[in-house]
């Protein structure tokens, strides 16, 4: 592996703070605008109440416990009692801040319960709508676009992206807000009760700050190094985990374990170095919190002793103290919590923002029948600017007619797949469905007059059934049962115990190529295309399963249009017409015996092939 530390966009931390990108997420709250309201009314509450506690302490304390410090009470400890009835009882009094006090409390736990509540309830919602608008998008995305990102790192878009604007939403946004009304809650009581003593408290304020900034460049650059290493030991996992056959095979299961020892100990020595700086930050904060504290003994309890200062504003001026400190201890998490948002959020938008590159123009055509005409006019294409995969390739089929595509690997067979089904656009030149442009249809209309089976078949999780009908409401169990036996999969699949509720795993895990390939079949001819592709589709096939298609495909290519790009020169002999694609150009153009008959390439690649089989008998 290469030392270097190449950042893939999930690895990077960007801006602590974005105001567009914030901007832009408080959008999503919109929508939820009646409990986002309902939030901050829970937090402006929970703010007061937290307050309640400490000052009800001061006037119990103060008119009731020690009545003798009334010359010198505080502003608040006074007016209360002002406000009291001559001859209050004292016992009375203590019972009633006592009650206030366990009142305060009650109502604290159930004001901030039912907040948490709701924040997680709208963040579930928040996370719903995002999911759903970033999956939607990777529906519409060009087929280019996944072939220039890794599945993984979009797998993270929905998952792990928007799972941290989750955190955001239900945990440091709220905690901020409530955070900031709080602390402003406690500076307003805290000069009202005495304001030198406030400026006490607050004189260790530099101290923290300080601390907390040194500890938020130091560990950013060590969390910004364990992103990266994470990302290479999930990296590093995913693929061998999915190539563990060829490593097994190959017996490199020591020099893998090897490279996965070397990445493991760069994620450990760099949790150890962050380690290092979180275990110097918090002590230090507890620290100087604690000097807060001793000096509020310190000068306050000098106060109480000069008579200038009572012993209930004493005690409140500590719990507000221990209050006041601790969300400024904590700024370090949510400093986090804020900067790995941002940088979901960017990543999350770039997704979002990616232009649509190919879609259905407004006034797309759909027609009701589809005659299945297809004509390529002089088209050119490249993958990459400077290399052309296509060059100039011009056919026309009639409706119904069956054109096979041959071609050594490289040639752009496959391409005339992609382009005719709008996978990607033509760079120049023109490909026509029933005399219309390809992209002057609509989308869905023009992939649903065509099927398409490839070599490499995908099957979802689920059931045979449901891998043959796709969920299509109007492909009943009976048209499941004769597509399946058009294609001469039903004698295997009724042998599985469920029939067609058999469980299918993951990419198909535990059917064999021929049957995985014989389910595409099944599936495609479902859907009765008017069109069909048949990209390598029997190339996997043994002989014996090989002839059974063929007979089924007989009755399949029957009446529709086809296009069927082979190695096996064997499954295209009966075709209409075939194409002999030569790095990019069409070399010739004819059928079968028309094009042994030219002794080129056709001729030369049947020869090949001939030979092959006559060495293997």
């Amino acid at each position: 592996m290469s030392g270097a530390e190449e950042l893939h966009p999930e690895e990077g931390l960007g801006k602590v703070y974005d105001a567009r990108l914030m901007r832009r997420l408080l959008g999503y709250l919109r929508p939820h605008r009646r409990m986002s309201v309902l939030a901050v009314a829970l937090i402006l509450v929970s703010a007061v109440l937290q307050l309640v506690g400490p000052l009800s302490l001061a006037i119990g304390i103060d008119l009731f416990i020690a009545p003798d410090q009334s010359e010198k009470l505080s502003a608040p400890v006074a007016w209360v009692q002002a406000h009291l009835p001559a001859g209050f009882d004292p016992i009375h009094g203590i019972l009633a801040v006592a009650g206030v006090y366990l009142g305060a409390l009650l109502l604290t736990f159930g004001v901030l319960y039912l907040q948490g509540y709701v924040m997680q309830l709208m963040g579930q919602y928040i996370m719903f709508d995002l999911r759903q608008e970033v999956f939607a998008r990777l529906q519409r995305l060009p087929v280019s676009y996944f072939d220039r990102n890794p599945i993984g790192r979009l797998v993270t878009r929905v998952t792990t992206d928007v799972a941290a604007l989750n955190e955001l939403f239900t945990a440091g946004l709220v905690s901020i807000f409530g955070d900031v009304m709080l602390l402003a809650g406690i500076v307003g009581v805290l000069f009202w009760l005495n304001w030198k003593l406030a400026l006490v408290a607050f004189s260790i304020l530099p101290l923290l700050l300080a601390l907390t900034l040194w500890f938020k460049v130091r560990a950013r650059q060590r969390y910004r190094q364990v992103r990266v290493r994470i990302a290479r030991i999930n990296s590093f996992l995913q693929e061998h985990i999915t190539g563990m056959s060829v490593v097994q095979l190959f017996n490199r299961e020591e020099p893998a374990f090897g490279e996965f020892r070397a990445i493991n100990e760069d994620h450990r020595q760099s949790n150890v170095e962050a380690i290092f700086y979180y275990a110097v930050y918090y002590p230090m904060v507890e620290l100087i919190t604690t000097t807060g504290i001793a000096l509020l003994i310190w000068y306050g309890g000098g106060e109480v002793i000069h008579g200038v200062l009572s012993l209930g504003a004493l005690i409140a001026f500590l719990q507000y103290a221990r209050q006041f400190y601790q969300p400024l201890a904590d700024l370090s998490e949510k400093y986090n919590i804020l900067q790995g948002a941002m940088a979901s959020s960017e990543r999350i938008f770039a997704l979002l923002d990616k232009p649509v590159e190919i879609s259905s123009p407004a006034d797309a055509y759909r027609p009701e029948t589809v005659r299945g005409e297809v004509e390529f006019d002089d088209v050119r294409f490249a993958y990459k600017a400077d290399e052309p995969v296509l060059r100039g390739i011009s056919f026309h089929l009639q409706p119904g007619e069956t054109l096979a595509v041959v071609g050594h690997t490289g040639a752009g067979k496959s391409t005339l797949a992609n382009l005719l089904l709008r996978f990607y656009d033509v760079g120049s030149g023109a490909i026509r469905l029933d005399g219309v442009d390809v992209r002057q249809w609509d989308l869905e209309r023009l992939r649903g007059a065509i099927a398409m089976v490839l070599q490499d078949v995908f099957l979802f999780s689920g059931t045979i059934g449901e891998n043959i009908g796709l969920g299509e409401a109007r492909i009943d169990p009976e048209r499941l049962r004769w597509a399946a036996g058009e294609v001469r999969a039903l004698e295997f699949i009724e042998k599985l115990p469920k029939g067609f509720d058999a469980p299918v795993r993951e990419r198909g895990a535990g059917l064999s190529v021929g049957q995985k390939q014989l389910i595409a079949f099944a599936r495609a001819l479902a859907f009765d295309p008017r069109i069909l592709i048949l990209d390598e589709a029997t190339s996997s096939i043994d002989t014996e399963t090989e002839q059974l298609i063929q007979r089924a495909l007989d009755r399949l290519l029957e009446g529709r249009t086809s296009i069927v790009i082979a190695h096996r020169l064997s499954t295209i002999q009966k075709a209409d017409r075939i194409l002999v694609l030569h790095k990019g150009e069409v070399r010739e153009h004819g059928t079968h015996q028309e094009l042994l008959a030219l002794r080129g390439i056709y001729h030369k690649l049947y020869m090949l092939q001939y030979r092959d089989q006559e060495v293997a008998v």
